[in-house]
């Protein structure tokens, strides 16, 4: 069942039996452009699986790397020496830090995830940043949007090695804001990181979540390879 990238697309397929929801079969996509993504789903539509399914939920995002530390740092820097954020100095800067963040090994793995060979079971969720009169993530201010996401990636940090996890951004894509698929040997990691993670501050205070899809990958015929660009769907057979 595997769907092979195109000759001049990068990226990886798999499938995942979904157990415990209103849906059978998750199909999730990695790839270099949005392009790419149509055809791995006009691929899928023409294989006999195809037939027998009925799609039920799709999502599409675009992975990405957070970089709050850094444009609250030289937010503060503009301060400091009198200017103001958005000026000159302020772009050219966060476009040397940012150039110089793209080649850290830690954001392109994240940026272009593979799929873990030794993480089977998968945990699929889509969130919002809360937008109410009195908890309204946009209206807060840039350092404490850095320091509620610095507090909620220790959190993420302690689950290394246990469960790796792919944040695609959605905005202007879908529904929903965000993307979080999350990858383990031990279903019950996800649970314990999910659980942990709701206590955090920015979580307690200012996230909305969606349906969470669980199950195990099946098929192993993957291309793993760099991919920005992920899609997701989940199937239901007729």
């Amino acid at each position: 069942m595997a769907l092979q990238p195109s000759k001049n697309a990068a990226g990886w397929s798999c499938f995942v039996r979904l157990m415990g929801s209103r849906s059978d079969l998750m199909a999730i996509h990695f790839r270099d452009s949005l392009d790419s993504i149509g055809v791995a789903q006009q691929e899928l539509a023409r294989t006999q699986l195809a037939g027998i399914l009925e799609p039920t939920y799709t999502f599409l995002s675009v992975t990405e790397v957070g970089l709050y530390h850094i444009t609250a740092e030289l937010a503060r820097d503009s301060q400091a020496r009198g200017g103001k954020f958005g000026d000159e100095e302020y772009v050219r800067a966060l476009g040397e830090r940012s150039s110089a963040e793209l080649e850290s090994a830690h954001v392109r793995r994240r940026l272009y995830p593979e799929l873990p060979a030794d993480m089977p079971y998968v945990s699929f969720y889509p969130m919002s940043k809360r937008r109410d009169a009195a908890q309204n993530w946009y209206a807060l201010t840039l350092d404490d949007r850095s320091r509620l996401m610095q507090a909620h990636g220790i959190t993420g940090r302690r689950y290394a090695g246990k469960v790796q996890q792919v944040i695609t951004g959605a905005v202007g894509l879908d529904k929903w804001e965000w993307g979080v698929t999350l990858f383990a040997r031990d279903p019950l990691e996800f649970k314990k990181l999910v659980t942990e993670m709701r206590f955090d501050e920015v979580s307690a205070k200012y996230a909305e979540f969606g349906d969470f899809y669980v199950g195990k990958v099946i098929s192993e015929s993957v291309t793993p390879s760099r991919a920005g660009r992920a899609g997701g769907r989940s199937e239901r057979a007729r």
